[in-house]
């Protein structure tokens, strides 16, 4: 009996986390406060060192670099058995630190998608040959090494086409290119500038590698981001939200979000069911809490990409004012395997997200703003850069623009994105174009 309870002893002295791998200190400090001890956060020194919230104590965070798998592996066995925790289960918010995530899980053996499928999804020729084999609607693709051959493929295409890289998010080194002269310009930029981001773990690639970018037919329509958990062979949506775009900025630059978004009266919700069910299996995640952008054009879906993790940048904000949902506690209790009960967003009250993007490069002075917290309609500024901060513009650099973004509930529900862009406009952003010293 004693050595019975000696042994439970031992087992219930064990304080079991969820592994958080490669996040960003903002998530960090948010997970600490909305689930107190309950994460342990590997985090890369120099995120750490640059980071303007408070440094979590040593038993709740790692810091090491990402790029030696082994190494990560090495230190959070060594940290578990100093700080008496054991890892019941894993999650990752960002791109790049995925493969790192699955290799992990693999070693603890812990549910998290395989290594195969998020190359599969990080990888955009292969996830779109992956679907246009398994008849899954997405745009043509070709990979190619030279500006001339995305000449040839622009010239098969009605709508012009894309170049991009391999991986990446976002709109970073996304080209609209409507002649042959685009299709030159925009692969000597994106050439130039993955030279220049080689190390950059967001543009690693294992796969591909053979070639230097990806051409993608262009799609016309209506574009949407989507969270929804795949899981027993069937499809929960927890928020769809539509993108607001913008003729005037770097194509695929996203002013912001409306939510709930409605789709076209054509697009059957249990014909969407199918398509994520389908292209999320196709890819090799079986279960999983991920993000998907789509079009909507004549009427289909057509998908762009698809990754299992939750949608970033503005939209855990957008969630948590409009909706009082917590996308990153969601995405803990669906790792741990904790019931997910997710709200009705549908019947929520249209919000709008408007990400603030500085309008030229130099030092941020100053944002004055605090005139718009008399409006009703305005329930969230959120400001990531401070003054001090030096701004560079695409395609150079794709963060330093973004200041953060404004959270809006329209007074009436027509035309919410107009709203909100004008309210936006009312704040005023200084910079010193000719200073040359910034954090």
């Amino acid at each position: 009996m004693i050595i019975l309870y000696l042994i439970l002893r031992g087992i219930n002295s064990v304080h079991k986390k969820i592994l958080v791998i490669g996040t960003t200190p903002d998530y960090v400090q948010w997970i600490r406060l909305s689930c107190p001890d309950r994460a342990l956060f590997i985090t890369a020194p120099e995120i750490r060192q640059a980071a303007k919230e408070e440094n979590p104590a040593a038993h709740e965070e790692i810091l090491i670099h990402l790029s030696d798998q082994d190494q990560v592996f090495e230190a959070l066995k060594r940290h578990l058995n100093q700080w008496e925790q054991a890892i019941d289960a894993i999650f990752c918010f960002d791109c790049e630190s995925m493969e790192l995530a699955a290799f992990i899980a693999g070693q603890f053996n812990l549910d998290y998608p395989s290594i195969i499928a998020i190359q599969n999804c990080r990888d955009k020729y292969v996830s779109k040959q992956i679907w246009q084999h398994n008849n899954i609607k997405c745009p043509r693709t070709a990979p190619v090494i030279s500006a001339s051959q995305a000449v040839d493929f622009f010239k098969t295409t009605s709508s012009g086409c894309v170049l991009k890289p391999f991986t990446g998010s976002g709109s970073e080194l996304v080209f609209k290119c409507t002649s042959a002269s685009d299709c030159r310009s925009a692969f000597s930029t994106i050439h130039k500038e993955l030279k220049k981001r080689n190390k950059n773990p967001l543009f690693q690639r294992t796969s591909s590698t053979e070639y230097l970018m990806l051409a993608e037919e262009h799609i016309s329509g209506t574009e949407y981001s989507c969270d929804f958990i795949v899981e027993n062979n069937t499809i929960r949506i927890i928020r769809l939200a539509r993108k607001i775009k913008s003729p005037f900025k770097p194509f695929g630059t996203i002013l912001g979000y409306v939510l709930p978004a409605v789709l076209p009266q054509l697009i059957d919700i249990a014909d969407l069911h199918h398509i994520l069910l389908k292209s999320s299996n196709t890819l090799g995640i079986n279960r999983g809490l991920c993000m998907v952008d789509f079009i909507v054009s004549d009427d289909q879906v057509v998908l762009i990409e698809l990754t299992p993790r939750p949608g970033g940048d503005c939209l855990p904000h957008l969630l948590r004012v409009c909706t009082h949902l917590d996308i990153l506690k969601i995405s803990l209790d669906f790792a741990q395997k904790h019931p997910v009960t997710l709200p009705d967003t549908k019947s929520c009250s249209p919000c709008v997200a408007i990400r603030l993007h500085a309008e030229q490069a130099g030092v941020l002075r100053r944002i004055e703003y605090r005139h718009l917290l008399e409006d009703k309609r305005v329930k969230d500024i959120f400001l990531t850069k401070k003054p001090g901060h030096k701004i560079k513009l695409p395609p150079e650099d794709y963060d330093s623009w973004l200041l953060g973004h404004i959270i809006i509930e329209p007074s009436v529900h027509k035309f919410p994105e107009s709203q909100a862009l004008a309210i936006s406009k009312k704040i005023e952003i200084f910079i010193d174009e000719n200073q040359t010293k910034g954090s």
